[in-house]
């Protein structure tokens, strides 16, 4: 009785943070919208609002379960009746693991959480081992997004010399939360292996930077000072055939308060490479606010974080020994082509979990 007292406490406490009223309100005012005839005349506004009114839905009907779950259970407990408690203890468990995972929601309150996510993964210190190894962790974020019903899209890659990438950026979204969820793989990751490009097999340290930046659409959301850019634009690069563009199409967009520079020449034209360009370098701003903690963007510095020694938020080992361990809450597993293969949930909670702890 004690046990689900406490339990009904927790679960009201945080219906209330959550202010599932307040959402239950909204979702009733986005149907209303959703049913206005003119609705899908603006297509790209009609899914934002789609999409936004079904994350609310499923939000406020998961609390609401839970928290008619909890009361009935109670209701259920005060009976007094022995031959009903194995029936309480089991719903008791299962009512309990539901609210254990639903909770890290209490911490998605940052004000990109929400959004969907641009990735961008940096080849660092140890040459083709490095850019292999970047194109190793490409394949594992591509892998856990598809694995968990993600959309992906590459928005910028350039190969290495011999294998790998150098970088790459693509944006991952459909999905609720993503950048509050995301934001726990933001850093320098290390690999330790036998080199498959090393002649004598030796044993390799490879790094890459991973950047996750909540992708912000909207210029309102991150004003910057047009004065503050300088744009170029040159001929897309490219290894040959049909599809390379032979017009002045690629822009360069450098942010020189900063330092910070968005090349794109994917895109087709000109302008849609400024367009896509913009949208990563305001990414890439809101971003670098939220680690500095400055309300204006004039009073940011540019990131200075090397892909290098010394600065790893987690360590993948497959040689001597197999093992990857997250070097901040120092969470661990042996099974490494597993986490490769993209089953990274478990360091995703861990994180999600320190931080409730902490």
């Amino acid at each position: 009785m004690e046990n689900i007292e406490s339990l009904k406490s927790d679960i009201e406490n945080a219906y209330q943070n959550l202010d599932i009223d307040s959402l239950n309100t909204q979702n009733e005012d986005l149907q209303k919208q959703m049913q206005d005839p003119d609705f899908w005349s603006d297509n790209e506004r009609a899914q934002k609002i789609s999409k936004t009114q079904s994350d609310v839905q499923n939000r406020v009907d998961f609390w609401k379960g839970l928290k008619k779950d909890v009361n009935e259970l109670l209701d259920l407990s005060q009976m007094n009746d022995e031959s009903l408690q194995e029936e309480i203890e089991t719903q008791l468990k299962e009512i309990e693991k539901k609210y254990s995972v639903a909770r890290r929601e209490l911490l998605f309150n940052g004000p990109y959480d929400k959004s969907d996510v641009i990735l961008s993964i940096y080849a660092g210190a140890g040459g083709t081992d490095a850019q292999d190894w970047a194109e190793m962790l490409l394949r594992m974020y591509v892998r856990w997004a598809e694995s968990n019903g993600l959309k992906v899209n590459t928005i910028d890659k350039s190969s290495g010399d011999e294998a790998g990438i150098k970088s790459v950026t693509i944006e991952i979204s459909n999905g609720s939360f993503l950048y509050g969820k995301l934001q726990s793989e933001n850093g320098v990751h290390r690999l330790v292996r036998l080199s498959p490009f090393n002649a004598d097999n030796l044993r390799q340290t490879s790094f890459a930077r991973v950047e996750i930046m909540p992708k912000i659409d909207s210029p309102n959301e991150v004003e910057i000072d047009e004065s503050d850019l300088k744009i170029d634009v040159y001929r897309s690069g490219g290894k040959g055939g049909q599809s390379v563009n032979t017009t002045d199409s690629a822009v360069r967009i450098t942010h020189e308060p900063t330092g910070i520079v968005v090349a794109i020449q994917n895109e087709r034209s000109q302008l849609q490479n400024k367009e896509t360009a913009m949208t990563i370098l305001r990414s890439k701003l809101a971003q670098l606010q939220l680690e500095q903690h400055k309300d204006k963007i004039s009073e940011l510095k540019g990131p200075s974080e090397q892909a290098a020694w010394g600065n790893q938020i987690r360590n993948y080992v497959m040689h001597p020994y197999s093992m990857v361990k997250d070097t901040r809450n120092k969470h661990e597993t042996t099974d490494v082509n597993s986490v490769l293969d993209g089953n990274i949930n478990e360091f995703i909670d861990a994180y999600l979990d320190s931080k409730i702890n902490n």
